[in-house]
């Protein structure tokens, strides 16, 4: 196998404005400096001419282009435009009525940008060189899974919705067009709008063409901020089926056991606390790694803590969901997975009562963008009116654990293990027991 090309879908709008900083070759012309393409008539409009797509390859090795009103962080909580600034070939599709720019370019290029997007230049090398094995794992296990996809229709729903469930999950198959996306949604991916991080380049030289494997097949290798103390499973965020080296493991240099979270009583003693793990950490130089710019705006992620009024309830129920659910009576977990996160949730309102899942939906249902995971427990206040006690709250409490879904790579935990002197390969055995690493090409 050789090192492949990779597709990112950077951005998709009526019109696209962008500057070629050098030499491109379209339609066999040379072209470079600014340009605007607009969707018309079914295709790319373009120097007054309507095309089915458009391909501008660089002429020279280093040559570059820049993509304005570029979206990052989609529906998270620090979304916001900028101007990115990418190497490789534009290549620009309609899709859906809207034209999409895609960046292509070599994996491991992609992966420098990817990493060096995510992380900061203190991580220590063998921190760096666990998340490049990681992420170009789980993007060529993306990229198998959209070509078996594309080849059989498989009659896949992502969603299961009967009166009483509204059960919904998101992964990557609406990727059709490109092999991943390039906000946080697959892996954030900048492209050179950062200056390559030195230390990301040698790790991702020093592991090129590795990647986890399990049974032959390239591990779908998972992974988020903060697991909590505990990872998760994945069928408690994404699909019915599970993997065995994305299993529930106590983030802890004595792993051992630990609480049987699914249980109700376990998870409130659990999330109520703060047991010792890897990923709990107040070291502001080992956040920093993960935690850039940004991201910063985040302070707590092991623990955390969010209140509602019930009126403030109410209205992120009935905005997110286009439901109206009267007022909130109550959010009833309904089943947990292994590190606590909640894949099933009752909300029970005056008007309505439904249970919502997956992970996400349950994040996404219950803030303005998303709750840091969905492993919280729910305590309730109530005004008392004269000498009886309204039964309706009038606040809620929401008492979490981590960031994020809590599948396979903890990078607080991993960020910490780094610090503390473990190997790379140890950082990988840890969160993906079972698997191996091999090099897939050179």
């Amino acid at each position: 196998m050789k090192e492949p090309e990779i597709s990112v879908g950077i951005v998709n709008a009526q019109e696209i404005h962008f500057t070629l900083n050098s030499h491109f070759l379209a339609k066999g012309e040379t072209v470079t400096g600014n340009q605007v393409v607009s969707f018309s008539e079914g295709g790319i409009l373009w120097n007054g001419n309507v095309y089915r797509e458009l391909t501008f390859t660089p002429v020279e090795d280093e040559a570059s282009f820049s993509l304005y009103d570029v979206t990052i962080g989609i529906n998270f909580h620090w979304e916001r435009q900028e101007t990115q600034h990418f190497n490789g070939t534009l290549k620009l599709v309609v899709d859906e009525g809207k034209i999409t720019a895609i960046n292509i370019l070599p994996a491991e290029d992609y992966l420098i940008s990817v990493i060096s997007s995510e992380m900061n230049a203190t991580s220590s090398p063998e921190f760096l060189k666990a998340h490049a094995v990681i992420s170009r794992s789980w993007l060529l296990a993306q990229i198998e899974k959209r070509k078996a996809m594309s080849k059989h229709d498989n009659g896949f729903f992502s969603f299961i919705k009967t009166d009483t469930e509204y059960i919904r999950w998101y992964d990557r198959e609406d990727h059709t067009i490109f092999d991943v996306c390039a906000d946080d949604h697959c892996q954030r991916y900048q492209g050179i709008t950062k200056a390559s991080n030195k230390n990301v380049v040698e790790a991702v030289k020093a592991t090129q063409g590795q990647v986890l494997m399990y049974k032959n097949c390239i591990c779908d290798a998972r992974f988020s901020k903060c697991c909590g103390g505990v990872s998760e499973v994945f069928d408690t965020c994404w699909e019915e089926k599970n993997y065995p080296y994305l299993s529930a493991i106590r983030d802890t240099k004595e792993e051992g056991s630990f609480p049987d979270l699914t249980q109700e009583s376990e998870a409130e003693k659990w999330i109520k606390s703060t047991p010792d793990s890897f990923c709990y950490t107040h070291d502001k130089n080992i956040i920093s790694q993960i935690l850039n710019n940004y991201d910063q705006e985040t302070t707590n992620f092991y623990r955390w803590k969010v209140r509602y009024t019930q009126e403030e309830l109410a209205e992120l129920i009935r905005s997110n969901t286009k439901n109206d659910y009267g007022k909130i009576v109550d959010l009833i977990p309904v089943e947990r997975g292994k590190s606590g996160r909640i894949c099933k949730l009752k909300i029970v309102g005056t008007e309505k009562t439904l249970i919502i899942g997956k992970e996400l939906e349950i994040r996404r249902t219950l803030s303005t963008s998303h709750l840091y995971s969905s492993a919280f427990v729910v305590d309730k206040e109530y005004e008392e009116k004269g000498d009886k006690e309204d039964k309706i709250p009038s606040r809620f409490i929401l008492t979490g654990a981590g960031w994020g879904h809590g599948v396979g790579l903890c990078q607080i935990g991993a960020a910490v293990m780094g610090e503390q002197g473990y190997k790379y390969e140890e950082i990988l055995s840890h969160y993906y027991p079972g698997s191996t690493l091999e090099k897939q090409y050179q």
